[in-house]
């Protein structure tokens, strides 16, 4: 079975694009406008050109209003090719720095193998990134077999919590209560006062925090469980032999890869991913 920090690591190979503003200004050179813009288009052009429907149900996080603020309009100001190109290229060049004096031959075969073995089942997002070509240069085809299983290990989160009844809102703001993600969560996320009331009241009405909206020990293991469930189901899918020896392989070369990404100020932490330092 693959480790917390296998997911954790991967987290990070692949989340440089959301928190590099290099990755962002090769987006709006395009014509796209402004960081959100940027971020649902490049994460969902592997679906095609999506509606806001589709990408509110397949993001799960994010309230409705903000992704139709950017689709569909996105594809109207740049195609999905390149934007597909300029997020890849952008992936690139900041991971570079990270992986510069690695060979990564040892750690890509591992990971093509992971995604080749997966079952897609269920896990549309992973699917649509499966679909995409892979790059030929080593730096290329980590980032893309790196988003792939991020993708996954999404999927999975997606329905752990819509089987757990929790919703968009909600699970926002159980990472706030949990410490998890910035205190500005709610903006981040796009959720207006009162949904972000009815969640904190959802979260109340089970337990998991108090009348102060501090998490309570149930609540602590509440996000613990849903957790552990999400590795889980993502393991599920990857889970013979094979393919969990090679995720255990390629974890301690992964996590260096992590760490040096951190350590370059590539990623913050905590950071609204809701995903810890591997």
């Amino acid at each position: 079975m693959s480790t917390p920090e296998f997911w954790r690591a991967v987290e990070a190979v692949h989340s440089p694009v959301y928190f590099d503003s290099d990755v962002t200004q090769r987006l709006t050179d395009l014509g796209l406008r402004g960081f959100w813009m940027s971020y649902f288009a490049s994460r969902a052009a592997a679906l095609g050109t999506p509606g806001p429907e589709l990408v509110t149900a397949t993001f799960h996080g994010f309230a409705p209003d903000r992704v139709a603020r950017a689709l569909p309009e996105a594809w109207a100001l740049a195609s999905r090719e390149d934007v597909l190109a300029a997020r890849l290229d952008g992936a690139r060049a900041a991971l570079t720095p990270a992986v510069d004096d690695l060979d990564l031959t040892s750690v890509n075969g591992h990971l093509t193998e992971i995604v080749r073995r997966a079952t897609l089942a269920g896990r549309p997002l992973a699917a649509a990134h499966a679909a995409l070509p892979a790059p030929d240069d080593p730096v290329g085809r980590l980032w893309h077999f790196a988003t792939v299983l991020r993708e996954y290990h999404g999927d999975a989160h997606v329905a752990v919590l819509t089987a757990s009844g929790i919703d968009g809102a909600t699970a926002n703001a159980l990472a706030v209560a949990a410490g998890l993600v910035p205190a500005d969560q709610q903006e981040a996320r796009g959720w207006d006062d009162r949904a972000w009331d009815d969640a904190y009241e959802q979260l109340h009405m089970r337990g998991w925090v108090d009348e102060s909206r501090q998490i309570t020990p149930d609540g602590t293991s509440a996000r613990a469980r849903i957790e552990e469930t999400t590795h889980r189901v993502a393991n599920s899918g990857i889970g013979d032999r094979e393919a969990t020896a090679r995720a255990i392989s390629a974890t301690p070369t992964l996590v260096t890869i992590a760490r040096a990404i951190e350590a370059s100020g590539a990623i913050p932490y905590p950071n609204p991913t809701a995903v810890p330092q591997p």
